[in-house]
């Protein structure tokens, strides 16, 4: 957490300068309005989906199930919500869907972010990765607030043959539209609106899946880019300052990656036979955030003053 405030004097009142806090440690969190803050405007990124594990069952000749991706979380902001000088407001910062070990297919939610209530404005989490006997996508977290963007989708998991599909993490929503949704079987994930950007597919084949591509609180920046899926899968770009989620690794790359900060969801695992059976575990997804800024009448979201402190 870090907080920046000063003060300056006009028309015989005393307020407040520009100023901002972060609160990005999962869990409730109690902010007290500083004297001279009569508005403030606030971003709320939700965690991110956990990516599901590779399913090891059946022959060994067709037991090569992919894992699916989890959602990216939601990003929801709003502007000139009145505050009173010295009273005190609470929120949650929502905190990552834990990626599923080996003998425990599912991935974890992400949870939702807000300020106030989830009516004032929050981003929601993203919905955990999914197995094979699903056979569809993991949500994005939705999103609420004067703007915003949902949570990419994750990749499906899923078999062709012998060979185990997994599915990519959801990039973060984005300030001016959704997050990336993630790719699988070879496919690449797609790009952010001012959000993270998918996380590649597992690699037609046989691979783990990449992380989505997290989003910063300092407002609109480039949108990230979608993760490639080739000899093995890389991460959704972060978008707007958020950091990209990571790639697949451990034994043939049999591990899936992690969502990207904030709010990427983690990709799903691949079960391996050219060195194993190993079976690879789920990515997590990305904490979520919320930052508040002052004062609103010159400062809001997407991008007017956004950046500074």
């Amino acid at each position: 957490m870090t907080i920046m405030q000063s003060f300056f004097t006009t028309a015989g009142k005393t307020l407040a300068a520009p100023g901002s806090i972060t609160f990005n440690s999962a869990g409730p969190f109690t902010w007290t309005a500083p004297a001279g803050v009569y508005s403030v405007s606030v971003v709320a990124i939700g965690g991110g989906g956990g990516g599901s594990a590779g399913v090891l069952q059946g022959p060994i000749s067709s037991n090569r199930h992919g894992g699916g991706g989890g959602g990216g979380g939601g990003l929801g902001y709003v502007n000139n919500y009145a505050v009173t000088p010295g009273s005190s407001y609470s929120g949650v910062v929502g905190s990552a869907g834990a990626g599923a070990p080996e003998g425990c297919q599912t991935g974890g939610l992400g949870v939702t972010s807000y300020f106030v209530s989830t009516g004032v404005v929050y981003g929601g989490g993203g919905c955990r990765g999914l197995t094979l006997y699903c056979s569809r996508n993991a949500p994005g977290g939705l999103h609420g607030g004067t703007g915003g963007g949902n949570g990419g989708t994750g990749g499906i998991g899923s078999i062709t043959g012998n060979a185990s599909i997994a599915g990519g993490g959801g990039g973060a929503g984005g300030y001016s539209g959704n997050g990336g949704n993630a790719g699988s079987n070879g496919v690449s994930g797609g790009s952010g609106s001012g959000g993270g950007g998918g996380g590649g597919g597992g690699p037609v084949g046989g691979g783990a899946a990449a992380g989505g591509g997290g989003v910063g609180a300092l407002g609109q920046g480039p949108n990230g880019s979608g993760g490639t899926s080739a000899a093995y899968a890389v991460g959704g770009g972060g978008g707007s300052s958020g950091t990209s989620g990571s790639g697949s690794s451990g034994p043939c790359h049999a591990n899936a990656g992690s969502g990207g900060a904030y709010g990427g969801g983690g990709g799903g695992g691949y079960v391996c036979y050219c060195c194993g059976p190993v079976v690879g575990n789920g990515g997590s997804g990305a904490a979520g955030v919320v930052r508040i800024m002052w004062p609103g009448c010159s400062r809001s979201f997407p991008s007017t003053n956004a950046g500074s402190p």
